[in-house]
């Protein structure tokens, strides 16, 4: 079986994963579900610290996120019936149905606490269903992360133990940032606190995360995946220097840098999303990560003899070697 002049990196230098079939709506399903996760912790924070006004209106942004999550997540799955399909079981071990079920529940928990904070029309199961929503707002901001990490895209899988957070601190600043846009500024102090905080964590965690991936980080770093990178890191910067500095006294400047902050971290989820696509496309991206585990022996194969003759070569079976051009 030859190879072709990639220094054996695939057969032929074909791809060896294909591609995901995902579309435009999941990089918004990331968006949106850490907006509706993170606004009802936010808002029930607000309520405990009596901040009506805040939670009422945060409430109402936890809402419209619950009301579009499973629009998008049904136009990418095609058929209705596919989500509901994923809630006839539960399987603890699956990324797939456990976000399913955290997606249903929150959202049910959300509707109910939203409505019963705007009209009072449900006292009993508002009560219930406030803390309810809180509680699953954290996972329902962070599975998405966990899910793509589950997969066996390169840049995806090996940032799985940083790529949840990164996806938190984003959604944490998206509830912050819109809280802002719809909060006079005298009853958004919180959530001016949770943009900025949660910005400088998205930005420094999504920074570790790629130089941990070492040469795996090349997709964030050219194509499409480093064009919104650059938007997205631009925007947060520029939006949280803004509501640091004017939006406890603007109302206009707490709106247009919630708006920067909110186009940052949407940015920020497609950049994810394109450097996985990118990964997949490249084959030495799932070669070197193997060859190099098992030259460590912390993978078993039968290459590795071959890949230790070949490491001191220097070519790519060696770990301490770059991705060749």
């Amino acid at each position: 079986m030859s190879t072709t002049s990639n220094g054996g990196a695939s057969y032929y230098g074909q791809p060896i994963l294909k591609e995901p079939v995902w579309t435009w709506e999941i990089p918004m399903y990331f968006f949106t579900g850490g907006v509706g996760g993170a606004s009802a912790g936010l808002a029930y924070l607000a309520e405990l610290r009596g901040n009506g006004e805040l939670a009422r209106r945060t409430w109402a942004a936890a809402l419209a996120a619950a009301a579009v999550n499973p629009a998008l997540l049904t136009s990418d799955l095609g058929k209705p019936t596919r989500f509901l399909n994923m809630l006839r079981m539960f399987k603890l071990t699956s990324p797939m149905s456990v976000g399913s079920w955290i997606l249903a529940g929150s959202g049910a928990s959300t509707a109910v606490a939203a409505i019963d904070a705007w009209t009072g029309a449900f006292p009993r199961g508002g009560k219930l269903a406030r803390p309810g929503a809180a509680l699953l707002g954290l996972p329902l901001s962070t599975y998405t992360g966990a899910l793509i990490a589950n997969t066996a895209i390169p840049a995806w899988h090996e940032s799985r133990r940083l790529l949840p957070f990164v996806f938190g601190s984003g959604a944490g600043l998206s509830a912050g940032a819109v809280a802002l846009m719809l909060t006079p500024p005298e009853h958004a102090a919180a959530a001016r606190r949770l943009a900025v905080a949660g910005t400088a964590v998205e930005v420094v965690l999504k920074r570790r995360m790629e130089e941990q991936l070492g040469p795996l980080g090349e997709p964030y770093k050219k194509g499409a995946a480093a064009m919104f990178g650059h938007i997205g890191a631009a925007c947060l910067i520029g939006g949280a220097t803004l509501i640091a500095a004017r939006a406890s006294s603007s109302r206009l400047a707490a709106r247009a840098g919630g708006a920067l902050l909110s186009a940052g971290a949407l940015a920020a989820r497609w950049s994810v999303f394109k450097a996985g696509f990118q990964s997949a496309a490249d084959p030495r991206y799932v070669v070197q990560p193997q060859r190099g585990a098992i030259v460590r022996g912390e993978r078993r194969g039968a290459s590795r003899v071959e890949s230790r003759r070949t490491a001191g070569n220097g070519r790519l079976g060696s770990p301490a070697t770059t991705l060749e051009s």
